[in-house]
């Protein structure tokens, strides 16, 4: 603490780094529990015969946030893998990404490095079919690229290692920069995956759409089935609320911590100035009686003993030698409670 009873800049920094922290993981773990909630809350539709009719009585031919389980089938041409023989899908993602290691200096270690220097998504028209043949109705799946989470399989997978010469690695450990190699990947949502679509269901004319909702929740494309799915939200949650707590307590222990502080150092101002008062009140009792001019060389502190102290560097002479020893550590002068750095016996001639 600082003069006056004030924190510090360093703790003033820490207890609004603190808040900060916990405002945001609170903020965060709010939005993860309206997900969850949603997503519970989510009206479950079956892919069969009478879903044409659920939604002809809804409002608007519409519903808001809906929960719908079927198999992913193509509308016109599908996807073919530019690895993988007879591998045929609707979604497809090629990612190169280069792998390094990278100096870092502060801790002198050499750190892992990714980055994606090249991806292509491609997608094609598709539908959700029920799993058993011979139901009849589809539901369109409309922009699965803005899914929060879309079940796309690994279906290749390669890494080519980088060949380097002896130059190449003294100039890779001068730059900092050590390049190991670049992995390419293919991604695909391949036809005849079980898929489970949470977002908007709306009859348009004849066709029935599933799409991003409009009440600004996550739109999900996932290949879990929906119980997992709602576990893994729900797992997100309380990770999220555990953060937020773990913080708090933080912060609250700094508040308290500096709320103590200022508390002990009040109460410290608030004896000295009674110490102070009766001081006063004794010395005027003392230069009212009989032999005052004798007492007012009298030690502060008992009234009995004469000053024989002079503490430095503040030069106040106020204490008996007894009295200075039974002073509390770090000795501090009576009078304007500067510390005593060293203390030069006083004689009277």
């Amino acid at each position: 603490m600082e003069g006056g009873g004030r924190p510090s800049a360093a703790q003033a920094v820490l207890l609004a780094a603190s808040t900060a922290i916990t405002a945001l993981l609170y903020s965060i773990y709010r939005q993860k529990a309206r997900v969850a909630r949603g997503l519970e809350g989510a009206r479950k539709v079956r892919l069969d015969g009478d879903l044409r009719a659920v939604l002809l009585e809804a409002p608007g031919r519409c519903v808001p946030y809906a929960v719908i389980e079927g198999v992913v089938r193509s509308v016109k041409d599908t996807l073919s893998s530019q690895f993988v023989e007879n591998c045929k899908g609707v979604v497809q993602r090629l990612t190169l990404q280069e792998h390094k290691m990278v100096w870092n200096r502060t801790t002198h270690l050499w750190n892992d490095y990714e980055k994606i220097i090249h991806q292509r998504t491609s997608t094609t028209p598709f539908d959700l079919v029920p799993a058993e043949d011979g139901a009849g109705v589809t539901v369109r799946v409309m922009k699965p690229l803005d899914a929060a989470e879309l079940g796309l399989e690994t279906v290749y997978e390669k890494f080519h290692p980088s060949v380097q010469s002896f130059t190449d690695v003294i100039g890779h450990y001068i730059s900092g920069e050590r390049p190991k190699g670049i992995q390419e990947t293919e991604q695909m949502l391949k036809v005849g995956t079980a898929l489970t679509g949470v977002g908007e269901l709306v009859l348009d004319n004849a066709t029935i759409k599933l799409q991003p909702p409009k009440q600004g929740m996550p739109y999900y494309l996932s290949s879990l089935d929906f119980e997992s799915l709602l576990q893994k939200q729900e797992s997100s949650v309380r990770f999220w609320k555990i953060l937020t707590v773990v913080f708090g307590f933080a912060t609250c222990a700094v508040l308290f911590f500096l709320l103590r502080k200022q508390y002990r150092h009040h109460r410290e101002r608030q004896h000295l100035r009674q110490m102070q008062e009766e001081f006063r009140q004794a010395q005027e009792r003392l230069s009212g009686t009989e032999g005052g001019e004798v007492l007012k060389n009298a030690c502060v502190v008992c009234l009995s003993s004469t000053k024989s102290c002079v503490f430095l560097e503040c030069g106040h002479v106020c204490s008996c030698h007894e009295c200075y020893q039974a002073l509390p550590k770090p000795k501090k002068c009576p009078i304007c409670r500067q510390s005593i750095t060293r203390v030069v016996p006083l004689y009277n001639s």
